[in-house]
């Protein structure tokens, strides 16, 4: 598989926006594990749901063979991090949760590191 512009990367298991994200999927499920029983088919499935999604989608895209549809696959994971960053909204809302700043702060983090990656891949694709 060719990597897209991304040096001498081996595995998507190098790019620190996969690894944030793991890291944010732990931190998300602990969360959550707090939430009322009656959460348990609604919020809870759906936030580990779109937590989940962010680093599949990246590791998803890693193996295609074109940059476009690993950009693709980066836009399907920016998607899942907005909703999850709705979905914890809400938590704070219902009260589920008092305080989501470090959370929050990795969401920022995530966000502007796909951006990034993106526009790196799209440029690395009209530069061949």
């Amino acid at each position: 598989m060719s990597n897209k512009g991304l040096g001498e990367m081996k595995s998507y298991k190098e790019l620190i926006v996969w690894q944030k994200s793991m890291k944010m999927v732990k931190e998300i499920y602990v969360l959550t594990s707090r939430f009322p029983d009656e959460e348990k088919f609604g919020l809870i499935s759906q936030m580990r749901r779109a937590v989940v999604s962010i680093p599949s989608n990246i590791a998803e895209g890693w193996g295609c063979s074109t940059t476009g549809s690993y950009i693709q696959f980066l836009r399907i994971s920016r998607g899942s991090l907005y909703e999850l960053e709705t979905q914890l909204e809400l938590s704070k809302d219902l009260g589920y949760i008092k305080n989501s700043d470090d959370v929050e702060n990795v969401f920022v983090e995530i966000s502007k590191m796909l951006n990034t990656l993106m526009k790196k891949l799209e440029n690395a694709g009209t530069s061949s």
